[in-house]
């Protein structure tokens, strides 16, 4: 990549589902009317699919869109689901749900166990063979805009930078790259969304954003205990009833087992540890067993979007959309969002090829915003959009409830009539740490449960430690005199990775920032009760390096 500015015609951040299943539409388009158009990808982990984490059941239905013969093809999605169960887990046992109650939306019939990493793996190496231009390794550190205000592009991060940003013999400066249109599919609480949804105020008509955590190791296990294809999740213990959450336990592949945890983020006891109570959940009667004798070969975690329709900001500004998980098309009770997020690139590569072609440039796709409303993902959403709100409100069990209801009238074309808003954002919801129970100590085996260190070394991190800090205190006495008061430092509880701690300098407390264990789950941007914390762009390149994840 020289140093001069870059031109394309449609520039794409992030190499997930969505921005993979945007340039595959776009060159598709075309082809078919015979005309060039170039598109590049920007990619900030190390190759594609390096910090790509998900489950994952995948429904192969955008999939099938996109590429009619993707069996023929070889995706990599092998191992079709034969057989679902949802538990209710209790410290001691737990009931399974009979499959009848359940809504058919909930159903995995025709889906398939894998991974989201390989899956995205082999949609670059097709996007690639169409003629899309990838750069992983780059981050977009920054938009670019015109003196109309419109977004042209982005600006990369510049490498080689030590501890104090000075610059080093290995320095590169950041590049501009230019586009008649920009789409962002950095996934959930991308830096680039945050000053996008600043600048052109995309959340003036939505709710708060809404998250959870999502922790997830791989383990091969017994040839003997293997089930291919079996599918199941939990909800309830180890979480109490007015937690959010649940685990997900999923075979694939050469006898391995995908196991995590999910943690809805608008918890409100400051010491609950996701990472620990994923660690417990391994210790349970109807799991401990499954994994005994096995090997873990992969961790890592990742926040995702929960909010649903009714925290979607604006998809579209001048000179771009946003795209995939940055907008939040998860479908929250399905747990599943790579078919929505590839859906979602496919409509907004069709809307911005029809721009190109029509002579148009940086301004408003509103073709793409009408394209995903007359399309199944809205529909999909639509049906579960009361959920996450009832499971805010009333729990697990009352979102239990009341969802499956609305789900099951949904099924015979019923829709209520109303729509509940989110009252507050994730970051609002912490109650002071003295009004709370303290953490169950949990001990790590080193067997079926872990710490949090010995953990990381199968995320394969890489973080150059001379870079500067990427993790920002806008305020660091706050840290202590606000979080330490009154939350005893929940940082150091909800970070997966031990990037937080309170150590003691000079006889004070004081907060230790390890950001070289970051595996950018960016759950700290979002939950730290006064914003103080703000998750920004290391080296291109930094990071986990996922495999198989």
């Amino acid at each position: 990549m020289s140093d001069d500015i870059m031109q394309y015609d449609v520039l794409i951040v992030g190499a997930g589902p969505a921005g993979l299943g945007a340039a595959i539409r776009l060159k598709q388009l075309a082809q078919e009317a015979g005309h060039e158009i170039s598109v590049c990808i920007l990619e900030k982990g190390a190759e594609v699919g390096s910090h790509i984490l998900s489950g994952a059941v995948i429904d192969p239905k955008a999939l099938a869109e996109l590429f009619p013969d993707w069996q023929a093809k070889g995706a990599p999605l092998k191992t079709a689901v034969t057989g679902d169960e949802v538990w209710l887990l209790s410290p001691t046992g737990g009931f399974k749900l009979p499959n009848f109650l359940l809504p058919s939306l909930m159903h995995n019939d025709g889906m398939y166990v894998g991974s989201l990493g390989e899956l995205c793996r082999w949609l670059g190496s097709q996007a690639e063979a169409l003629g899309v231009e990838i750069y992983a390794g780059f981050s977009a550190a920054a938009p670019v805009y015109d003196d109309s205000g419109a977004m042209i592009g982005i600006r990369t991060g510049e490498m080689g930078l030590d501890r104090d940003g000075n610059p080093t013999d290995r320095h590169v400066p950041g590049m501009e790259i230019h586009a008649a249109y920009t789409l962002v599919a950095e996934g959930a609480r991308g830096s680039l969304t945050r000053q996008l949804e600043q600048r052109f105020d995309l959340r003036a008509h939505s709710g708060p954003s809404k998250y959870a955590l999502g922790i997830k190791e791989v383990w091969r296990i017994a040839p003997e205990k293997h089930k291919p294809g079996h599918v199941q999740h939990s909800l309830g213990w180890p979480l109490d009833a007015k937690t959010g959450g649940g685990s997900f336990l999923y075979h694939y592949g050469q006898n391995l087992v995908s196991i995590g945890f999910v943690t809805h983020l608008d918890y409100s006891n400051p010491r609950l540890s996701p990472f620990e109570e994923m660690q417990r959940f391994k210790t349970h009667p109807t799991i401990a067993p499954l994994l005994e004798g096995g090997e873990r070969i992969g961790y890592g975690a990742r926040a995702i979007n929960a909010g649903g329709l009714q925290a979607l900001p604006e998809l579209i500004f001048p000179g771009g959309a946003l795209i995939g998980c940055t907008a939040g098309f998860l479908n929250v009770p399905r747990i599943k969002g790579s078919h929505t997020a590839l859906k979602s690139g496919m409509l907004a590569a069709e809307a911005a090829f029809a721009a190109i072609a029509a002579g148009r440039a940086n301004d408003g796709l509103i073709e793409y915003v009408e394209g995903v409303k007359k399309s199944w993902i809205w529909q999909e959403l639509e049906l579960v959009r009361n959920v996450k709100p009832y499971l805010s409100r009333w729990g697990e069990y009352g979102a239990m409830l009341l969802g499956g209801f609305e789900m099951w009238l949904g099924t015979f074309g019923i829709k209520l009539p109303w729509t509940l808003r989110h009252r507050k954002a994730d970051h609002e919801t912490l109650r002071p740490a003295a009004t709370t129970p303290a953490p169950q100590p949990i001990r790590f085996d080193g067997k079926l449960t872990f710490d949090r260190l010995s953990s990381l070394a199968l995320a394969n991190l890489q973080h150059d430690d001379s870079q500067p800090v990427h993790l920002k205190l806008t305020a660091p006495p706050l840290a202590i005199s606000h979080n330490l008061k009154n939350y005893d430092a929940p940082e150091q509880y909800y970070c997966p990775a031990g990037v937080y701690e309170i150590v003691n300098r000079d006889t004070a407390p004081a907060l230790q920032i390890n950001a070289q264990n970051c595996v950018h789950c960016k759950t700290c941007d979002i939950k730290d009760p006064l914003q103080n914390i703000v998750w920004t762009l290391p080296e291109g390149g930094s990071g986990p390096q996922y495999a198989g994840m």
